[in-house]
């Protein structure tokens, strides 16, 4: 029987292992751990990863072991992917430089961590609100040869 070896079980080393085992063929995984990882890597399956999970059988064991993580920290409405989005966005929020997600979520680009952020503008219509009364309001005057503005 052939024997496959495979170096590096990360998502797409386990699917191709457990394809080639399900063919028949001997596969033995090598990792530099001591045993199988039970916080996976992977935040999210693409497409193809998808098509190949429902090929082996696994897709319903998968997803529902999302629901699973989201529902016990709160947000059962949410995928594991969207916490990444909400985590990259707390930390924005919170004045974290963007660097510092980046690195988390192990992005090449700072542009592609951008697009996780999704600010909450609620602040920003809070402050305009204020910035509207103020302006709204005439200044009480002091000194009548006081000018309303900056001075230079």
């Amino acid at each position: 029987m052939p024997r496959v070896v495979i170096v590096g079980p990360g998502p797409v080393g386990l699917f191709a292992a457990l394809g080639l085992a399900r063919r028949g063929l001997e596969v033995v995984v090598l990792d530099r751990g001591d045993g199988p990882v039970d916080a996976p890597r992977a935040a999210a399956y693409h497409f193809p990863v998808v098509e190949v999970m429902a090929e082996l059988g696994i897709l319903d064991d998968a997803l529902a072991a999302d629901i699973r993580v989201t529902v016990k920290l709160g947000f059962g409405n949410l995928t594991r992917h969207g916490l990444r989005h909400t985590g990259a966005t707390w930390m924005a929020d919170a004045g974290i430089a963007l660097h510092v997600p980046q690195e988390i979520l192990g992005h090449q680009s700072i542009e592609t961590t951008k697009g996780y952020l999704h600010p909450d503008h609620r602040h920003l219509a809070e402050a305009a609100r204020q910035a509207n009364q103020f302006l709204s309001t005439a200044p009480a005057r002091r000194d009548a040869t006081r000018r309303d503005g900056p001075r230079l």
